[in-house]
């Protein structure tokens, strides 16, 4: 399959009922878990709009499809060096929340918003921590973009061939402490890097889908 046809058979994936919350709660921990079911402890109505993108783009050479996430700095905050995708909050002069991803991740990564082809999303997600509710969009571009990273915000750009998040030998239990709290949590283990949380359970939804048109 060409990328091409990669990206015709994920936009036509992506206009069918999505997986859902579900497929997300599978990368989740027991903790997590409680919090996300638990409807009292959500303040969905001050909840703080966000979006994300699943950027992809043909590998160089071989055309497979790529998806980039950014290793956060270090930093006073509640995802310090994690691993996200691109995104951030809506902003009162974002058109929508489609809009809010574009623009993040050409500020986050430098990748121009008018070059992207945004085909779908998936389902949104409240993060409690932090009290976001993020909307995650898919997007492509049609070649490697040239990536310009913000110091500030992006440690390291990080490229993932699809394949590798659908192998399952890549998903494992790892553990973690997070404010004095030590728990396991499902993980994406990908060339030594560990995608967890938010990210993850997002990720999982995507997973669902790549192995409709994968298999």
């Amino acid at each position: 399959m060409d990328f091409k046809d990669f990206i015709d058979k994920l936009s036509l994936e992506l206009t069918l009922p999505l997986p859902g919350k579900d497929v997300q709660l599978r990368m989740t921990s027991n903790i997590r878990i409680r919090e996300l079911l638990d409807l009292t402890n959500m303040d969905m109505d001050h909840a703080i709009k966000s979006s994300v993108l699943i950027l992809l783009y043909p590998g160089e050479g071989n055309g497979i499809p790529i998806f980039v996430v950014t290793l956060r700095p270090t930093y006073d905050g509640v995802h310090s060096g994690q691993i996200s995708l691109p995104g951030g909050r809506y902003e009162h002069h974002d058109e929508d929340l489609m809009q809010t991803a574009l623009r993040e991740t050409d500020e986050e990564i430098g990748v121009d918003r008018g070059k992207v082809s945004v085909i779908g999303k998936l389902t949104e997600l409240y993060i409690p921590p932090s009290n976001y509710i993020v909307q995650p969009f898919i997007g492509f571009t049609p070649s490697r973009p040239v990536f310009r990273p913000q110091p500030e915000e992006v440690e390291q750009i990080i490229e993932i061939p699809v394949h590798e998040l659908v192998d399952e030998k890549n998903r494992m239990e790892k553990e973690f402490e997070v404010r004095g709290i030590h728990f396991k949590a499902p993980s994406f283990v990908i060339d030594g890097k560990i995608i967890w949380g938010a990210t993850a359970m997002i990720l999982s939804e995507f997973k669902e889908i790549l192995q409709k048109i994968l298999s």
